[in-house]
């Protein structure tokens, strides 16, 4: 095999601001207090809203929603006093990575400069082929990856990003810029669509011929904020609108809260024909664990499984957060259900700086939906988002998993309906 020269990778961790700052001194505390910055959402009557934005530049504007900004501490203690509006700090979301084989804040030398395996073990089985070689599908079909961005020269995914956008910026929204320096984002693209490279020596994900829209919704220290997540997955929907694309969302990201401007966001992009999938969280085994936007219903909730068989399927690793218990066996999706299940542990895929690295998670099962997604709409293209999905299920109901925590016969709260795979 000829080898591949790994470019250097720099990775940087940004610190979230801390809200309360203790101090000896006055002074200090004073001018600390000044440097305090909060992101706030403002809701309220449309002249009470108006009159605030003339004080506060927006962020985004949502609407009925409200509208988003930052102030000092003295600006939003003078918001909470304000009778006429409603106040309330931003929610942070983080990408879902089980802690326990996180290697993306240090330089490791799991970081290779070529794949261990062309098709890791999560392709073969999504394939259900273990002597597969290359992957295929998914053309004319967009893949959203809303994440830490996308390393999007690195030779498995070069070509396949149409759009490439950033959130977090203090312009919240930068056209043509979507760098990852964290490494999360680039792994999970890889998984829906790389592409082997131009030389043949790379790794393949699902559906290599679907195209990226990369959009940075998370920064550096794999975390963000709920407002620009919402703001991004609108555009998303707008974009496929605008381009008459049929687009499948892919979060590999959540938080435990339910958060009011994500929740809104996702419905009306379900409303505009998109597919959202999203992880179901590394909080399990214990029951009720799943995060949003994954336990919305209008998201496709998506389980890990790990490479090992148990009850003559794979079994969902313990990371993986599970749904509610009293639903099973209802195939039926409610708020706080688990829906598909799909390999997520000890997954290797495409890395920032051009090599691979091997991590796990519902971050990691998520992707493998989502490419499968593309592959299926790619050859129905007269398919609703809908009718995908009941395909999903449906393919899903075919190989039930029994293995780990939860996991039964039929629907249950640890694996949902079962592990969609491609045949």
């Amino acid at each position: 095999m000829k080898k591949r020269k790994l470019g250097a990778v720099l990775l940087s961790l940004t610190l979230g601001v801390s809200l309360f700052t203790g101090n000896a001194f006055a002074k200090e505390d004073s001018a600390a207090e000044a440097k305090e910055t909060y992101r706030v959402l403002i809701q309220g009557s449309s002249s009470a809203k108006a009159s605030l934005q003339s004080q506060h530049e927006p962020r985004w504007n949502f609407g009925n929603d409200g509208f988003t900004t930052t102030v000092n501490a003295k600006q939003y203690q003078a918001l909470q006093n304000n009778k006429n509006i409603k106040v309330e700090i931003v929610q942070e979301v983080k990408v879902e990575t089980a802690s326990a084989n996180r290697k993306q804040n240090s330089l490791s030398n799991d970081i290779n400069a070529v794949p261990s395996d062309q098709t890791p073990w999560g392709i073969q089985a999504i394939y259900n082929d273990s002597g597969i070689r290359a992957t295929s599908g998914g053309s004319g079909i967009k893949v959203a990856v809303l994440d830490t961005g996308v390393y999007t020269s690195h030779i498995d995914l070069a070509g396949s990003a149409e759009q490439c956008k950033d959130f977090t910026q203090s312009n919240p929204l930068v056209n043509g810029s979507c760098t990852d320096r964290q490494g999360h984002g680039t792994h999970v693209a890889g998984s829906v669509l790389a592409h082997g490279g131009n030389d043949g020596l790379g790794i393949y994900g699902v559906a290599p011929q679907s195209k990226l829209w990369a959009y940075k919704v998370l920064g550096d220290n794999g975390r963000g904020y709920s407002d620009d997540i919402a703001g991004a997955i609108r555009h998303v929907a707008d974009e496929a609108s605008r381009t008459g694309s049929k687009v499948v969302i892919n979060m590999s990201l959540g938080s435990a809260g339910k958060d009011t401007l994500i929740t809104n966001a996702v419905n009306y992009a379900y409303s505009k024909g998109v597919l959202v999938v999203a992880a179901s969280g590394n909080s399990g085994p214990s029951s009720n664990t799943i995060g949003y936007p994954g336990a919305l219903p209008n998201a496709v909730a998506v389980a890990a499984l790990e490479n090992v068989q148990q009850n003559g399927t794979y079994r969902v690793a313990n990371f993986s957060s599970r749904g509610n218990p009293n639903t099973d066996g209802d195939y039926v999706i409610q708020e706080r259900d688990i829906e598909v299940s799909a390999p997520g542990a000890n997954i290797e895929s495409t890395w920032i700086g051009g090599g691979y690295n091997t991590i796990s998670g519902t971050s990691m099962a998520t992707p493998h939906v989502a490419g499968l997604a593309a592959k299926i709409w790619s050859s129905n293209p007269s398919w609703s988002h809908t009718q995908l999905r009941t395909e999903l299920r449906n393919r899903a109901i075919q190989y039930d998993i029994k293995g780990g925590t939860g996991a039964a016969t039929g629907d249950d709260y640890a694996s949902g309906f079962g592990f969609p795979r491609v045949r």
